[in-house]
């Protein structure tokens, strides 16, 4: 898990860096402006998604050390991707990323609670590192908020110049996903395929059900279609770069990880489809 442990913070941080870059103040504003769908949108991801992870999990008896990393991927924000991909969608860029920014900074505290939660949910004894909350947390804080604030900082001064780089930031960002994930593959795929049938079927199942979830909440609740389509999007597309990152912290065996692994390429497959079934829909 060498490679993975190395890269995995430093492509955080960029990823971090792009989304910060591609933030004003007025994001942040936005959300005090329009507060409902924000809200819808807050609340299916912070605690709808965790909620459906864990009655999944328990539902089709999941081996503990696969439903920690799906606990891990479920209390992870929506990424990068869930900006690009709500924009071919039609969907609400603005709403997008508010929700991808405002959800990245709180994830600092959120994903170790979640965490540390599910290791006594489980009844876990066997974790291998110490945890602390506290101190993933200033890691998290360190690799996330400061990285975004840097992006944001840039953004001020060089206004101009990111505004017609956007979209090579984002491939950028999609890219370093890519590799993230390329590299997990690539080094413990010996691992990953002893369990991956098992994690596939489960993170499949969260990730449908919670695009299902937040399209059909969203379409009772949020003020119109482009914001149904980007609270569905932000449902099931998470920050997976994240998610490794913590559990490269918190665990030393990649097991843990299996689930996020999957899902990171069930959730690109599958929002890809939706998204080209509703271009078609247009």
């Amino acid at each position: 898990m060498g490679i993975v442990t190395t890269i995995a913070p430093i492509a955080l941080a960029l990823l971090m860096l792009g989304l910060g870059a591609s933030l004003t103040v007025a994001d942040f504003l936005r959300v005090l402006k329009n507060p409902k769908d924000f809200f819808i949108g807050f609340v299916c991801q912070l605690f709808v998604l965790p909620l459906v992870a864990y009655l999944l999990i328990i539902l089709l008896k999941v081996p503990i050390e696969l439903a920690l990393g799906v606990m891990l991927i479920a209390a992870a924000p929506g990424g990068v991707t869930s900006n690009v991909l709500t924009k071919f969608a039609d969907g609400d860029v603005a709403l997008s990323i508010s929700l991808t920014a405002i959800m990245s900074l709180i994830s600092i505290v959120w994903v170790p609670f979640v965490v540390l939660q599910s290791i006594e949910l489980f009844n876990i004894n066997y974790v291998s590192k110490e945890i602390s909350m506290v101190g993933i947390s200033l890691k998290m804080f360190l690799v996330v908020t400061i990285p975004v604030m840097l992006g944001m900082i840039i953004r001020h001064f060089a206004n101009n110049f990111i505004i017609n780089n956007i979209k090579t930031i984002q491939r950028l960002s999609v890219g370093v996903f890519i590799i993230v994930f390329a590299a997990i593959y690539i080094e413990e795929w010996n691992k990953i395929i002893k369990f991956l049938t098992t994690a596939g079927i489960i993170t499949f199942i969260l990730n449908i059900t919670m695009m299902i979830i937040g399209f059909y909440v969203a379409k009772f609740f949020a003020s119109g279609i482009a914001q149904q389509r980007c609270i569905s999007l932000e449902c099931g597309l998470q920050n997976g770069t994240l998610a490794v990152f913590v559990g490269t912290q918190l665990f030393d065996d990649i097991t843990y990880m299996i689930p996020t692994a999957a899902y990171a390429l069930i959730m690109m497959t599958t929002s890809v489809i939706f998204v080209l079934i509703l271009r078609k829909q247009s």
